[in-house]
């Protein structure tokens, strides 16, 4: 084997460069000193973005009035009502959300059913805040105006809401207006098909009891389900109470002008609900003649109020058209603030809160499926005792047979 000195000068080169790389001294990496950042005097841009689109608003009331489906005075009254629950302390990580921002962003999302996304554009604000949001603003709603705008009825609220009835539209011992309507929800996970209606959607069926002023009296969002009128009704716990009389009813009176036996007090309802001592509904198109007709007519002209309270809750509060892609509990939750929010603005605005989109009062999305039991004889004798008396000359009404000329 011939000898090489080019091996050895190679040799000789890596130990030096290993003798090299052990005897270098790192040199110290240079320490970057943190910025001092001046203090800001003036809130964040998503505070300040807010604060100019409120000043603006306000400077509009029309605008106003559409954006927030009330009057300002409402909402400042309705913001003072609900501020002590929607005000919360500024922490280390930032300052709070408003009360103001809080309800207009809840008040837009139940005004128009915009997405989360679609709402994220509008107020620079993370889904996931949108929805704290609207489900904490929703709760104070009901725990806040609950009492002071649907409270549940005592004696006298029955009496005071028949007179109203009796005044307006002639039905003595009328206690209220009954209707369903079905709000579109996404399909609840693990429910298979128990929320799916005849309508071929996912649905949760709203109960609700109106007065002549066109406000609610009480309402169930407890009853989901595919079921007809009378079931549902009968499985809700406002139908419980009427059954089993825990709603302080007054006790049976004559009706005006008669001394026939005292009539008990009565709701109204479609065909598509249960015959009852309380529930009077109209005959069926079947067996009618002039005595019958009188009644439907006369039950159906006073029942017309429950209908157009419904189309005003919708026409106003347009989440209750959209598909409410929410959990189950806070479907109910966005119902029962829509209702009482429906009757705040018809106190505080009146005669003055003109429903910018209102419809026509119309049964495409009611219940809407008859009812094919066959009722009691108690039943059937009060709705035979009121269609007797309208016939009398007590009940009678001049334009009740021109009304019913046409059949």
């Amino acid at each position: 084997m011939s000898y090489d000195p080019v091996d050895d000068l190679l040799l000789d080169w890596a130990i030096l460069q290993c003798l090299k790389r052990i005897t270098k001294k790192e040199k110290p990496r240079r320490r970057i000193r943190p910025r001092l950042i001046p203090a800001v005097s003036q809130p964040p841009p998503r505070r300040c973005h807010f604060q100019n689109f409120y000043a603006d608003l306000r400077r509009d009331p029309d605008k106003f009035h559409r954006y927030c489906r009330m009057t300002i005075p409402t909402f400042d009254r309705l913001l003072s009502d609900l501020s002590s629950g929607l005000t919360f302390p500024d922490t280390n990580m930032g300052r709070s959300i408003t009360p103001e921002e809080r309800l207009i962003v809840t008040l837009r999302f139940l005004s128009t059913g915009n997405s989360f996304s679609s709402l994220h554009c509008e107020f620079p604000l993370e889904d996931s805040a949108i929805l704290r949001i609207i489900r904490l603003t929703c709760e104070v709603i009901c725990q806040q105006l609950k009492e002071a705008v649907m409270p549940e009825p005592r004696a006298e609220d029955w009496l005071r809401i028949a007179e109203g009835f009796y005044g307006s539209v002639q039905f003595p011992n009328c206690v209220g207006a009954l209707d369903g309507k079905h709000i579109r929800v996404k399909k609840p996970p693990d429910s298979g098909t128990q929320h799916f209606n005849n309508k071929q959607y996912f649905s949760v069926v709203l109960l609700a009891l109106a007065d002549r002023n066109l406000r609610f009296i009480m309402v169930d969002v407890e009853a989901f389900g595919s079921s007809a009128d009378a079931s549902i009704f009968r499985a809700s716990r406002m139908g419980e109470q009427f059954r089993s009389n825990q709603l302080a009813l007054p006790q049976p009176r004559p009706l005006p002008g008669s001394s026939d036996l005292p009539a008990p007090f009565v709701i109204l309802a479609d065909e598509g609900f249960e015959l009852s001592h309380h529930v009077l509904r109209p005959f069926p198109n079947h067996v009618l003649d002039d005595r019958r007709r009188i009644f439907n007519y006369r039950l159906t002209r006073a029942r017309r109020c429950v209908e157009t309270a419904l189309s005003f809750l919708t026409s106003k509060w347009q989440v209750l058209q959209a598909s409410l892609q929410m959990d189950p509990e806070d479907v109910k939750l966005v119902i029962r603030a829509c209702v009482i929010l429906h009757n705040f603005v018809r106190i505080h605005d009146g005669a003055a809160d003109q429903d910018l989109e209102a419809n026509e009062p119309s049964s495409s999305s009611s219940l809407g499926q008859a009812h094919r039991g066959r009722p009691g004889a108690g039943a059937l004798f009060v709705r035979e005792q009121y269609t007797s008396y309208f016939m009398s000359p007590e009940g009678a009404v001049p334009w009740q047979m021109d009304a019913i000329s046409g059949h």
